[in-house]
């Protein structure tokens, strides 16, 4: 089990025994990213979501996989219904670095929050013109590690597109620089 079997989320507790090393989204998942200088793997789905269902058969409950991302990052989950603002900064995010959208969503931040990839469903073998996702996580993290500056930099160009394509929402811990 991990963090996510005491979460209210249905959908967060469906996630409960994946062998991922999943935290719900809070400070305590970018406090442990900063310490240990990983990047965040982010992914946000809702409970009637079928390809959230199937990325977690495929990939989060297979143990290799789950070796890879908790090697390789901070995994943090989050429920679209229970975090909209969460979800519609990370969505739009998405959506300007790569012209699509959808769940599951798949996010890859600094560890300061700041989205540099993303995507959505990858399937666990190559097909549908898509990369498996164990090839995704080995490439981002190793973009990440040799080409930290180039990706910090194009990150933060991505802020001010954002911070003005958002609508305010009333978010429970408020939206910060942090966030965004």
């Amino acid at each position: 089990m991990n963090r996510l079997a005491k979460a209210t989320s249905p959908y967060l507790r469906q996630h409960a025994d994946d062998p991922v090393d999943w935290y719900p989204w809070g400070e305590e998942a970018f406090r442990k990213a900063r310490e240990e200088d990983k990047p965040i793997l982010l992914s946000i789905g809702y409970a009637a979501c079928h390809w959230c269902h199937v990325m977690q058969h495929e990939s989060f409950q297979d143990p290799e996989t789950a070796r890879l991302m908790n090697t390789l990052f901070v995994n943090v989950k989050v429920d679209r219904e229970e975090r909209p603002d969460v979800d519609a900064i990370y969505m739009q995010a998405v959506q300007q670095l790569t012209g699509r959208g959808g769940w599951p969503l798949t996010v890859f931040l600094t560890p300061e929050g700041v989205p540099f990839y993303g995507g959505t469903y990858f399937p666990a073998t190559p097909r549908y013109g898509m990369p498996a996702f164990r090839q995704v996580l080995v490439a981002v993290a190793e973009a990440y590690r040799h080409r930290r500056q180039e990706i910090e930099v194009n990150a933060r160009q991505l802020i001010p597109r954002l911070q003005g394509s958002i609508p305010p929402s009333p978010a429970r811990d408020g939206l910060t620089p942090r966030l965004l």
